[in-house]
């Protein structure tokens, strides 16, 4: 039988506020906002604790805040980490959000020992964003080269980016050079036709 939403957000709550979890429901799915400090002991109990039994875990993904809201208008730190996870034995499922706390170095404790699944999905975010998962044993890129600068989904990140590759024929190999693109901004031009009553 599928446990309601409003059914686990009140166990939730009686059991993690004092963690500093704030739950809440939107579009009949359950958020927890954990506290780094909580993170990884709320976890290991969500998966081991029978009451709540989250077994598997989906998706775990990145997330960079700058300029949402405004930036005076954030109240939170600028990176945090989206954990989706399912419970098969009460047929529900939960979202977890927690914030890392140094804005130049998003640091995170790595989930892996809990859900073995995690280990891409922690690299990935590492590769993407630049979030730092404690703990994990082999945090390295994982979609881009070893040599790529920076961190592609950042908010900050330039379109064009830092660098380009080419192969050169003289080297005989890929070369990597500071990228040749110039920036400009481009705004779209609306063309009205004739047949377009606002024209």
């Amino acid at each position: 039988m599928q446990r309601h939403p409003e059914e686990l957000a009140a166990r939730l709550r009686d059991r993690f506020t004092a963690d500093g979890g704030v739950v809440g429901v939107a579009f009949g799915e359950v958020t927890m906002e954990v506290p780094v400090r909580a993170y990884r002991r709320v976890m290991q109990e969500l998966c081991d604790d029978p009451d709540y039994r989250f077994e598997e875990l989906i998706d775990l993904c990145g997330m960079d805040y700058l300029g949402y809201g405004g930036d005076s208008a954030l109240g939170h730190p600028r990176f945090a980490v989206v954990v989706h996870l399912l419970s098969l034995a009460h047929n529900c499922r939960l979202r977890i959000r927690v914030f890392a706390e140094d804005y130049n170095e998003p640091r995170i404790p790595s989930i892996m020992a809990v859900w073995p699944s995690a280990n891409w999905f922690e690299r990935e975010a590492f590769d993407l964003y630049g979030i730092l998962f404690d703990g994990h044993p082999d945090l390295r890129r994982i979609l881009t080269d070893y040599g790529f600068t920076g961190h592609p989904f950042r908010k900050d990140f330039p379109v064009q980016g830092y660098v380009e590759m080419r192969y050169d024929e003289t080297q005989k190999r890929i070369v990597y050079e500071p990228v040749s693109i110039t920036p400009r901004e481009i705004t779209p031009r609306i063309i009205r036709g004739k047949g377009d009553r606002h024209g």
